[in-house]
């Protein structure tokens, strides 16, 4: 558990060493190479996924592997016991689990597409939370790393559903630092941008398919959008979850940190 700040250079990223994580849909996309970073820096690390194949993949290398979706309390419940029990105790979520959600306009969209996505991208993480935070108060203080998003900044036209969600984490988790900041533990949220892989792919698809234009003239437009005219690395989202629950980043709770290249616009 990381509660002090780094004293020398040669400090920088101390404290992952023996921290007990826990990791949303760490088994795969992003989620996965946020559990390679913390395993490889030392941390105990548990994952959960909805994907038994991603399961049996990341298990080797991982200290639990549980098959749980986010969006049901009796799964997240199941969680946290087994969890708790593995680990010993947990000093850090990191709430990654999401959906990306229905494309199109605010007419079209059916009603449960739209639950479904808040239930997985918000309430997920309030049901996470909720569970993490009595074992963090029990070990002294920790750490919650939200994801968010570029959305969570931005209007995200035909990505409404994606977009409240995301708005959402960053109200719960400004609120979060101010209620548990007296127990010892921070709350942060990181805003991903276009991330490489076959996910964003499938979104640029989809928008592309909404406003009638090829799939690489929407993949131009989405880059022109972004000052570094780049897509971000889900290993870039990684250092920055490690530099969160590192001693490096005792003293950062409440923030919104955009790791993305600076998107400019949606």
């Amino acid at each position: 558990m990381s509660n002090r700040a780094p004293t020398s250079p040669a400090d920088f990223l101390r404290g992952l060493d023996g921290q007990r994580v826990l990791v949303t849909a760490g088994a795969g996309g992003i989620g996965l190479c946020i559990t390679e970073t913390l395993t490889a820096l030392g941390a105990r690390v548990a994952v959960c996924d909805v994907s038994e194949a991603a399961l049996d993949a990341v298990r080797p290398k991982v200290a639990a592997a549980i098959r749980a979706d986010v969006s049901s309390e009796a799964d997240v419940d199941a969680l946290f016991a087994e969890t708790a029990e593995t680990l010993g105790g947990l000093d850090a979520l990191i709430n990654n689990a999401g959906i990306a959600g229905p494309t199109g306009g605010v007419d079209e969209i059916a009603v449960e597409d739209w639950r479904r996505c808040i239930d997985i991208c918000l309430t997920g993480q309030f049901l996470c939370a909720r569970r993490a935070v009595p074992l963090m108060k029990a070990a002294g203080g920790g750490s919650i790393v939200s994801m968010s998003s570029a959305a969570g900044r931005f209007g995200y036209a035909f990505r409404t559903p994606y977009s409240a969600a995301k708005w959402g984490i960053i109200g719960f988790t400004q609120s979060l630092a101010k209620e548990l900041g007296p127990s010892g533990i921070r709350v942060n949220a990181i805003l991903p941008g276009i991330i490489e892989g076959p996910r964003m792919e499938s979104v640029i698809a989809n928008r592309a398919k909404q406003v009638g234009v090829s799939h690489d003239e929407m993949k131009t437009r989405y880059l022109a959008n972004i000052s570094l005219r780049r897509m971000t690395s889900p290993w870039d989202v990684a250092s920055m979850v490690a530099f969160l629950l590192s001693d490096a980043g005792a003293n950062v709770s409440g923030q919104s940190l955009g790791v993305d290249g600076n998107v400019e616009s949606l």
